[in-house]
This record gives structure tokens, sequence and C-alpha cells, in this order.
């Protein structure tokens, strides 16, 4: 029972000592790494493969980098399942509703886990959520036509489906945009082109539930939080605006070199 407060007052410290973190580069390098982040959530997610390693870089621990990357991010999640609002709809049988409010109260749990997480096992927990991520990226499509093809599954399975989702989006949230769309395409028979607006609304509805808990239990550090959160909502915007310049593979392919990297880069960080 001990130890639980002990790795709160640990954050805490932490928390304090990144108040310091007012320095033009650190400023600067936050508000960039938002402004990447954004961008490629505009383009197609992955943003937190850009903002966590920052804050890493930053001196805050796995955890609390995280969370604050979490809600940096936030208002540009939003903004976008509100401009996606018109084409949402029942997925797979279920009414919409019924699904954000599973997905809300499994990030609910997603985000108290990992406010009970210690950092150094979150460190080593993060490169395994990273590599699953990637794969998500790489081979979310082909992996849901391959089992869309084998596999009938009906409603009961999209519910227990989307509490994991809400979990893992709640608890970390890398890639799990393309797990949602590889989900919805199996489960739901959902085609890529009508699956914009649900997907968009259950990440940020896991979002907002994980932001709430982040706030509440003093996980975010808010000296790198508020212009990385800046950073963010110019880069989304940047983003939508070169998303219709690029083509679908080139953002496929700077989206699986950014992620693969960060994937080798945290796994060489926590078993070197």
């Amino acid at each position: 029972m001990a130890a639980a407060p002990r790795n709160g007052l640990d954050r805490r410290r932490r928390l304090r000592s990144s108040g310091a973190m007012v320095d033009p580069v650190s400023l600067a390098l936050a508000a960039g790494a938002g402004m990447v982040g954004g961008a490629m959530n505009a383009l197609a997610g992955g943003g937190t493969f850009a903002t966590m390693p920052a804050l890493i870089a930053l001196g805050l621990p796995g955890s609390i980098a995280n969370a604050t990357s979490n809600v940096a991010l936030q208002p540009g999640a939003i903004a976008s399942a509100w401009a996606y609002r018109r084409g949402l709809g029942p997925l797979g049988g279920l009414p919409i509703r019924l699904l954000a409010s599973i997905t809300f109260v499994s990030g609910l749990v997603g985000s108290l886990l990992l406010v009970w997480t210690p950092s150094d096992l979150f460190d080593v927990i993060v490169p395994w959520l990273l590599l699953i991520a990637f794969l998500a990226i790489a081979t979310g499509k082909r992996a849901a036509v391959w089992l869309h093809d084998r596999v009938t599954i009906g409603p009961a399975s999209l519910v227990v489906a989307q509490v994991l989702l809400g979990i893992y989006g709640g608890y970390f949230g890398g890639g799990v945009g393309m797990m949602v769309t590889a989900t919805y395409g199996l489960l739901a028979g959902t085609d890529p082109k009508s699956m914009a607006a649900p997907r968009t609304l259950m990440l940020a509805t896991a979002n907002s539930a994980a932001a709430i808990v982040f706030v509440i239990g003093g996980m975010v550090a808010w000296a790198a939080c508020v212009p990385m959160l800046l950073g963010g909502i110019l880069g989304g915007w940047l983003g939508a605006k070169l998303g219709v310049k690029l083509t679908s593979g080139q953002v496929r392919a700077w989206t699986l070199l950014v992620t693969f990297s960060v994937t080798v880069a945290f796994f060489v960080r926590a078993y070197r």
C-alpha cells in the first residue's frame, strides 16, 4: 500500500521540476512536435509518435509524457470529430451513442491504469505498445480484408472489441486510429470512406475520458503541454491543407517511416 503514495510523490516532484522547462529551445521543441503531431493526426493518425518522444527528450518520464501528449492533442481530436459529425450513424447494427458510451467508460479505465502504472514499468511496456501500433498501421487494411473473408462476427463481438479499443486508447492510444479502422472493417463491414466519422468520434471520446483522468490525477506537465497544444492546432490545420495535395501512398509512407523509427528508438531506450 505504501508504493502508490511514493509513486505519486515522485510524479509530483518531476512535474514541479518540469515547470522550469520554459526556455526558448524547450518551448520551440514542444510546439514543433505538437505541430508535427497535429499534422499527422489530420493526415492519417499517429500524432503520438511525434509528441511523446519530444516530451521524453525534454526530461519527462514516459507515463507523464504520454498523459501530456494526450491532453495537448485533444483539441484537434475534438475539432475533427465535430467536422465529421454529419457522417455519424449506426455501426454494425449498434447505435453510435452506445458505442461512444462504451468507449468513454473504457477510456476512463485505461487512463486509470496508466495513472497506477509506475513510470519505470511503463517505460518497459511502451515499446511493445508502439510495435503493436506500427503493425496495425502497416497491416491494418490487409489484415481486415483477410479476416473478414474468413470470419463472421456479430454485434456482441463489436462491443467487446470497442471495450478493448477504449482501454487501449485511454492507456496509450498510439496507432489506435488504425486499429479502429481494421476492427470496424472486420466486425462491422464498414468501408474505409464511411469509417472516418465513427472512428474520429471514438478516438476523441477515449481521449476526452483520458484527459479528464490525467488532469485530475496531476499527470500533465503544463509547461510543455500548452505550447504543444498550440502547435497541434496549427499543425492540424496545415495537415488538412497538405492532405489535399499528397497522395494516400505518400501519407502512408511518411507515417510508416515515423512510427518505425520511433518504435526502434523506444526499444533501444528500454532494453539497452
